[in-house]
């Protein structure tokens, strides 16, 4: 698949990174709980603020993204014990790579360029299955390691952790976006379109392509249709998505989403 594979790894990141940077833009608005995002993606008004205003977001004049990497690096270090997590934190520019995934998420496209320093070793695999070209189950085993990283996060930790760098990740937005996008419903609708992605157990038919292979159309489920982003997270397989979804839900309901807002999970069993 090309690039592909080293989206899906990068994927995990963000998408813990999603549920995390809602906390970011809660505790850096005061220690009141902020309202929960509309899930449309349209920014919540606060009080007194005319709805046809854009909601300004402030960029605290001591903040220096070009200083943050070995700040990230010591406040995020104890969030996991896995290796794997330790070789993430040596990215540099991970400030800005992490909240432009975020931003490409919520958009449904791909994250590839912000999070290209990650990939799998293996490679991507297909076999025959019935006659049909689909991709081999085996090839779900290379993101196994990235999933138990994401499952190893405490919300706790991750809300002492955020709440260190909200003016960061608050920086960082606001320079990826011009004019500026309103990082609260940005981080929600993200969210949301995660927990939308459909866990499927069924072989998952391919196309072949020049160099790569895509998602041949499955009539009853229209996988080839689902957004970059959502499609990226589906290729993780699915206990691997079971278990990143189960841990953005996690932390979305520690942050006050709403359960009854939140999707609830699609699983299409093998038939």
């Amino acid at each position: 698949m090309g690039d592909k594979k080293k989206v899906v790894i990068g994927l995990v990141v963000a998408a813990s990174a999603l549920a995390s940077g809602l906390l970011i833009w809660q505790m850096s608005r005061g220690t009141a709980p902020a309202e929960a995002p509309s899930l449309d993606g349209t920014a919540a008004v606060p009080g007194g603020v005319p709805a046809s205003q854009p909601l300004v977001i402030p960029m605290p004049a001591d903040v220096d993204l070009g200083k943050s990497d070995e700040l990230v690096r010591e406040k995020a270090g104890g969030l996991s014990s896995l290796p794997l997590f330790a070789g993430w934190l040596k990215t540099e520019d991970l400030l800005r790579r992490v909240t432009a995934a975020v931003f490409c998420v919520a958009d449904g496209a791909s994250p590839s360029e912000s999070l290209s320093f990650m990939s799998p070793r293996k490679r991507f695999s297909v076999k025959k299955i019935g006659g049909r070209l689909c991709v081999d189950p085996k090839s779900y085993a290379r993101y196994d390691a990235a999933a138990a990283v994401v499952e190893s996060f405490d919300a706790k930790a991750a809300a002492a952790l955020v709440q260190a760098l909200a003016p960061w990740f608050q920086a960082a937005s606001r320079e990826l976006s011009s004019p500026p996008r309103d990082f609260q419903a940005t981080l929600g609708k993200a969210i949301v379109s995660l927990l939308q992605t459909p866990v499927v157990e069924r072989d998952i038919p391919l196309k072949e392509k020049v160099v790569s292979f895509a998602m041949a159309p499955m009539p009853d489920l229209g996988l080839e249709e689902l957004p970059a982003a959502q499609k990226h997270l589906l290729r993780m397989g699915p206990k691997n998505t079971v278990k990143v979804q189960a841990k953005l839900r996690e932390l979305a309901l520690a942050l006050g989403m709403p359960a009854a807002q939140l999707p609830q999970q699609r699983v299409y069993s093998a038939q």
